[in-house]
């Protein structure tokens, strides 16, 4: 792994993890405005809880080392969860700075997904083509 590509890892790793956390702790602890938007898009309030939960414990997944298969899941956990957001808005016709915040997140997703080095990996499973 070059430096260039662990710097880049790092930076969209970090600032995925500040922005999951901090929108998790929003969530969490059900401020105002994010219950106004969650109302806004036609989900139950309880929704709110299950969302910080599940971004806490993705940030945690992803940054404490080993556990690639975990890691997996948590990365898919956030592309689900942002591109939900994303799609959400769209239906019920939100604008455009009602996307910002869940694209930026999916491209830190896609970013430190990738950019991820091999010890965080999940090899376990190997694709073959016949």
């Amino acid at each position: 792994m070059t430096k260039s590509t662990k710097i880049i890892y790092w930076v969209a790793t970090i600032w995925l993890a500040l922005g999951m956390s901090s929108t998790g702790i929003v969530q969490l602890i059900k401020m105002k405005e994010e219950v106004a938007v969650i109302n806004q898009l036609g989900y139950p309030i309880y929704f709110l809880t299950i969302l910080g939960i599940w971004k806490i414990l993705g940030v945690i997944a992803v940054l404490i080392p080993k556990f690639p298969l975990l890691k997996e899941w948590a990365y898919a956990g956030f592309f689900f969860a942002m591109s939900g957001a994303v799609f959400s808005h769209l239906a019920v016709g939100n604008g455009g700075k009602d996307f910002f915040g869940p694209i930026l997140l999916l491209i830190l997703t896609a970013l430190s997904w990738y950019f991820r080095p091999a010890d965080r990996k999940n090899t376990s499973v190997k694709l073959t083509t016949a």
